[in-house]
């Protein structure tokens, strides 16, 4: 439960099928009346924040499961083998479905290949086309709540031409399928989306976590982030070509979180300890035009991202973002219940926050691996 004036945001990464994890999440959040006052995402991060925003809370989470259902029916060919071999073959083989067939109320293959029949179209920039997208987003979407502003929606991309980021909110223009299309853009697979005269990709081109938007953004009420993402920064030394190129996506997708979160945290104590040395200052250096500067520039809100990252199962590869089996999905959702679980039954879940101008990081993943390795340690130390 959040203190009064206390913004709880939900941040969601960019990562295709990975997505289904983060539906995990809210569906743990939402058990408990977590629901979100601001959600800010990028690609399937940002369908995803739009399926929430766009809905009622009770009509949610049946959102949510209506569109991984829908883009998971093409492929439900059982998938439990417990043998991480041949999981991870049927995967791939799965991943070229897709990329023959595309996917269900999301994207399909142009007719005629970009590579064979090049022009000066947008549509000849890309191998699919996402009209299915907005067609789903449509069904599913109230943009009307969206715009209503009952939660704050906030969607990153990038100018095409520019090469800028861009983020799209409902505070400050009025959203449409169009915006969610754009932050999911991802080139050369999708192509790129005009918004008042200008075109947009895949945001996580720039960077696929939109933490540092957030806290640019807030800078007086406290918050509360949950942070979820499908991509972790950790990870072990590649032992083939295959691990290598997987460890490398992670690498580049996961926008280096926990260093990006670390910093920003850093940045925000310094601001906070800014604000405390300016009010010590004498009273009439407050007009001095470089004070009045440093006062804009700190900030004394408390803040407290909570960490819920995606961390691989054995049999995935580099492909694993592509992986729109029923199954998969189904795991990845599983986790992400049961990771925003083990946050809500954390004790930092019911404190209240850092004193004014605080900041605290909470990984309850990472603590939960730490002590999971610590108990193996201990068990094979007995004689």
């Amino acid at each position: 439960m959040t203190s009064p004036g206390r913004l709880r945001v939900l941040v969601l990464q960019g990562g295709g099928a990975l997505g289904a994890y983060q539906a995990g999440v809210y569906e743990a959040l939402n058990a408990v009346g977590a629901e979100p006052d601001w959600i800010a995402g990028i690609s399937i991060g940002a369908v995803n924040a739009a399926l929430i925003a766009g809905n009622p809370p009770e009509l949610r989470l049946s959102r949510l499961h209506e569109f991984w259902e829908l883009v998971t029916s093409q492929w439900q060919l059982g998938l439990q083998t417990r043998v991480d071999s041949l999981r991870g073959m049927l995967g791939d083989a799965q991943v070229g479905w897709v990329a023959a067939t595309g996917i269900p109320g999301f994207f399909t293959p142009r007719i005629l290949s970009p590579l064979l029949f090049p022009g000066a179209g947008t549509g000849d920039v890309s191998f699919y086309d996402t009209t299915p997208l907005r067609a789903t987003l449509e069904r599913l979407v109230d943009f009307d709540r969206i715009n209503s502003g009952d939660v704050r929606l906030s969607v990153g991309a990038v100018n095409v031409k520019t090469g800028n980021f861009a983020y799209f909110d409902n505070t400050h223009q009025k959203i449409g399928p169009e915006h969610i299309m754009a932050s999911g853009a991802l080139p050369p697979g999708f192509p790129p989306v005009e918004i008042d005269g200008d075109w947009y990709w895949d945001g996580g081109l720039v960077s696929n976590t939109p933490l540092e938007y957030v806290l640019d953004e807030e800078t007086a009420k406290d918050l509360l982030i949950y942070q979820v993402d499908l991509f972790s920064a950790r990870g072990p030394l590649p032992r083939s070509v295959q691990e290598a190129a997987e460890r490398e996506k992670d690498i580049r997708f996961s926008s280096r979180t926990r260093l990006n979160t670390d910093a920003q945290l850093r940045i925000h104590r310094l601001k906070a300890s800014l604000a405390a040395l300016l009010k010590s200052l004498p009273p009439e250096r407050a007009l001095d035009p470089d004070i009045r500067l440093l006062d804009d520039f700190s900030k004394e809100n408390s803040i407290t991202v909570v960490q819920l990252i995606y961390r691989d199962r054995a049999y995935e590869g580099a492909f694993k973002d592509a992986e729109f089996s029923r199954q998969t999905m189904l795991d990845h959702w599983k986790s992400g219940v049961t990771d925003g679980a083990r946050y809500c039954a954390h004790p930092e879940h019911q404190a209240y926050p850092p004193a004014p101008g605080g900041a605290l990081a909470i990984d309850p993943g990472l603590e939960a691996q730490s002590q999971s390795q610590a108990n193996n340690s201990a068990k094979d130390a007995q004689p």
